[in-house]
């Protein structure tokens, strides 16, 4: 799919989840993902927050700024990659997504990453995590790599959480400098994972293997 296509297509769900009220809190800002279709990374948090549901856009508040400069560590800029949430719109209070709103919101994220068909995801967080790795815990699984049918997935602490913690923010340099080298890495990574499919018929990607690479 052209760049051009992925980005009428994100177009065309954005208005599709604006127009669907029985999406929870109707009552916020509707923040939608941005960055390039193109992105062979997507990164996906929990929800937006103060500044986001004011400015419409995702990670513009101190968290925001943050994952910017680590971005910039990395030699990436942030409109070379593509941010989203889950839940599109900001809770009350910034309190956690409850069970529902997630799973309200579940679907279109399904949609939003077929859509992209991004090799790397990194969820930022426990909540954006858990839609992956759904027994996983952030603090065993943080930077280690998954695959999730033939993409690989990175869980990281969020950056909110590194703000609140120097110990969660050195975790998470860390892992963004493993981060950085996974894009040169998947097309290997593939290759090894098809030959060991090929030998081992039990290994499925139905069943959403994950499998620890580094």
């Amino acid at each position: 799919m052209s760049s051009e296509e992925k980005s009428k297509k994100l177009s065309a769900l954005k208005e599709k989840m604006v127009a669907d009220e029985n999406l929870p809190l109707r009552e916020a800002n509707f923040v939608f993902g941005e960055g390039s279709a193109e992105s062979e990374v997507m990164f996906i948090g929990e929800a937006p927050g103060f500044f986001e549901d004011k400015l419409q856009r995702p990670f513009v508040g101190r968290a925001g700024k943050l994952l910017g400069r680590l971005l910039a560590d990395i030699g990436w800029r942030r409109e070379n990659v593509y941010i989203s949430n889950i839940v599109k719109r900001r809770p009350p209070g910034n309190r956690d997504p409850l069970p529902e709103e997630l799973e309200a919101y579940r679907p279109y994220l399904t949609e939003e990453i077929g859509i992209l068909n991004p090799k790397i995801i990194a969820p930022l967080g426990r909540y954006s995590m858990n839609y992956i790795l759904p027994n996983a815990k952030i603090s065993d699984a943080h930077g280690k790599v998954f695959w999730w049918g033939e993409r690989l997935v990175i869980p990281l602490y969020h950056p909110a959480a590194a703000l609140r913690s120097t110990g969660v923010l050195q975790e998470l340099e860390k892992d963004f400098q493993k981060l950085k080298i996974l894009p040169g890495k998947y097309e290997t990574f593939l290759a090894e994972r098809r030959e060991k499919q090929r030998n081992n018929p039990m290994v499925s990607q139905d069943k959403k293997e994950q499998e620890k690479l580094l």
